[in-house]
């Protein structure tokens, strides 16, 4: 069995509060694919790419 620590990973790779929830929804809906990303990809990357940041003027 495998343990990754969610809370270490989100802190490193999420680098804004719209990132979380992504990482949070592949940790209950998509655990394989969670794993395969933290193990085999780039999360900074998968992130930067999946969610829409604009910052507040």
């Amino acid at each position: 069995m495998i343990s990754i620590d969610c809370t270490a990973v989100e802190d490193e790779a999420a680098k804004n509060m719209y990132q979380r929830p992504e990482l949070d929804y592949l940790v209950y809906n998509d655990p394989v694919g969670y794993s395969d990303l933290i193990f085999n990809g780039d999360p900074e990357e998968y992130l930067k790419n999946v969610t829409d940041y604009s910052p507040l003027d």
